[in-house]
């Protein structure tokens, strides 16, 4: 079951945003997030259409139980999640500080316009996140030091006509000829909607919820080498 709810600050935008809590919350436990970030055709001012693809589409649909925490914010119709990323960060902090999270367990994932969202807001934040799924979107390859060390899974179509895989692709080499950990998976004959395979199943969640921060140094990036 999901929840809706809108955060009030007076310094930063307020989202609107669903939730879903794990069967049987126990507040006194710690649970990992998984923060969504939805594509272009979910922006606005309607939840229900911001949650139509990804985990919680599969929570809305068919009642499916995960083992984490997701929340799913919503910007408005002609915005990209690049313009609000300090507002994103604060949200993220608003989050982790009233509910139980695991910190060294946040993940990172988003479709299409999320997808390239992911890959921003974690190139702004690389410290805070223990894996990423950016799923059909593009990156700014030439900053790709800034993610070599979090876990980095890709899913693509190679038909894609909207968001070429050839951004993808780019990304996951600027990332590992720097020393990083980023996979691909290639969807053979799939065009924009690698979402629909990327949340299917248990595949993807599962791959998030195998990493953590324990035990990894994760730096700020302060400079680019060429």
């Amino acid at each position: 079951m999901y929840t809706k709810h809108k955060w009030e600050s007076d310094r930063y935008f307020n989202f609107g945003y669903t939730k879903y809590l794990p069967k049987d919350f126990d507040e006194n436990k710690k649970y990992p997030l998984v923060f969504f970030l939805h594509g272009a055709g979910e922006w606005g001012d309607d939840l229900d259409v911001a949650c139509r693809h990804g985990f919680m589409k599969h929570i809305r649909e068919s009642g499916k139980e995960y083992p984490f925490i997701c929340i799913a914010p919503q910007i408005p119709k002609n915005k990209y999640w690049g313009c609000y990323t300090e507002s994103v960060l604060a949200f993220l902090d608003y989050i982790c500080e009233t509910l139980p999270i695991d910190m060294d367990r946040v993940y990172l994932t988003g479709l299409s316009m999320g997808g390239t969202g992911t890959w921003m807001l974690a190139m702004a934040a690389p410290e805070r996140f223990a894996a990423i799924a950016p799923i059909c979107g593009s990156g700014i390859y030439w900053f790709g030091e800034a993610l070599i060390n979090i876990p980095i899974m890709v899913y693509h179509g190679d038909c894609d006509d909207v968001v070429p895989i050839e951004n993808s692709i780019e990304m996951i080499k600027s990332v590992n000829k720097r020393g990083g950990n980023a996979q691909i998976k290639v969807l053979q004959g799939v065009y924009h909607n690698a979402w629909d395979y990327a949340y299917e199943g248990d595949e993807l969640y599962t791959w998030l919820l195998s990493h953590s921060l324990t035990g990894i140094e994760h730096i700020c990036l302060r400079t680019i080498n060429p």
